[in-house]
C-alpha cells in the first residue's frame, strides 16, 4: 500500500469505529430491528492511488481493508483530495471541489449511504 492510500486507510479506520460505536448499541430492540435489515454493508472507497473497502458485518462490528471485494453496496470515485478531505474534516465546506461518483449496488446501499454520507464528509 502506498503512502497516500495509507493515508485514506487510516482515515477510514476512524470512521470505522465510530460507525462500529454507533450501531453496536443500537442493535437491539425496535431499532435494532430495522437497522440489521440494512447490514451488512460494503462500500468501496476509490480514488486515482488504489482501493480500499470499508465493511460493517451484521454485528456491527467495522473494519476496512485494502482492495476490491466480490460484492458491494456502494462505490465511492473520487480523486485522493477529494476524500482524504471529507474524511479528515467531516465538513462539505472544507471538501475541494471535485469529482465524486457514488454509485450505490443495492437498494440498502442506497439507503445507508444516503443517511451515513454526512458522517464521511461526503
Amino acid at each position: 500500500m502506498n503512502l497516500t492510500m495509507a493515508c485514506i486507510f487510516g482515515l477510514l479506520q476512524n470512521a470505522a469505529g465510530e460507525v462500529e460505536r454507533e450501531i453496536k448499541p443500537r442493535l437491539g430492540g425496535l431499532a435494532g430491528f430495522l437497522i440489521t435489515g440494512y447490514l451488512p454493508q460494503t462500500w468501496v472507497f476509490q480514488t486515482e492511488e488504489g482501493v480500499i473497502t470499508l465493511t460493517v458485518d451484521s454485528r456491527g462490528n467495522a473494519g476496512v481493508a485494502s482492495g476490491t471485494p466480490p460484492s458491494r453496496d456502494v462505490t465511492i470515485s473520487t480523486t485522493h483530495a477529494v476524500l482524504s478531505a471529507a474524511l479528515r474534516y467531516r465538513d462539505r465546506s472544507r471538501v475541494p471541489a471535485g469529482p465524486l461518483k457514488v454509485t450505490p449496488h443495492t437498494p440498502k446501499g442506497q439507503t445507508a449511504f444516503n443517511f451515513l454520507r454526512g458522517r464521511f464528509g461526503l
